[in-house]
């Protein structure tokens, strides 16, 4: 009889998570900084590796202007060892439904991540794809949303 495959994830591996930037978030920190905040992405991404480091988790960034990269992230994230997936998907996540069916096919957890609380921005905003396949959302914390999502993710 053949042997099963091995977990994912044993209890001696540093569990990863992947933390995808969509869209214009390259910018950060001078893109609209009264709704964005200051914060670069090398900023947020610093934030994130010091506060997965104390809670034993390995943390990579990726940022890509194309939804098709972004798909393809999502789609290899489980190959690639991660365990969880934090999506700030920009404007995507207003239009992409393409995104949310990729979040519906594979099996890791995601969590939707905005700087800002779209529900008080434009109404184009109110309608998140992302958010109706992600298991939460953290909102409107500014580089914070980042940080309280990944101790979401590491809580899952």
């Amino acid at each position: 009889m053949p042997s099963s495959p091995p977990p994912p994830h044993s209890a001696t591996q540093t569990r990863r998570i992947l933390v995808l930037n969509g869209p214009n978030l390259n910018l950060l920190g001078t893109r609209e900084p009264a709704i964005y905040g200051s914060a670069t992405l090398a900023d947020i991404a610093a934030l994130l590796e010091a506060r997965g480091e104390e809670l034993g988790l390995e943390v990579e960034c990726r940022q890509s202007n194309h939804e098709g990269v972004l798909l393809d992230w999502l789609q290899q994230a489980e190959s690639e060892g991660f365990a969880s997936v934090l999506l700030n998907a920009g404007a995507y996540t207003h239009t992409s439904i393409a995104l949310l069916d990729a979040i519906r096919a594979i099996a890791l957890p995601v969590i939707e991540v905005h700087l800002s609380d779209p529900s008080q921005r434009e109404e184009f905003r109110h309608l998140s794809y992302v958010g109706m396949a992600a298991v939460d959302t953290v909102q409107g914390l500014g580089a914070q949303s980042y940080v309280v999502a990944l101790e979401r993710a590491a809580a899952l």
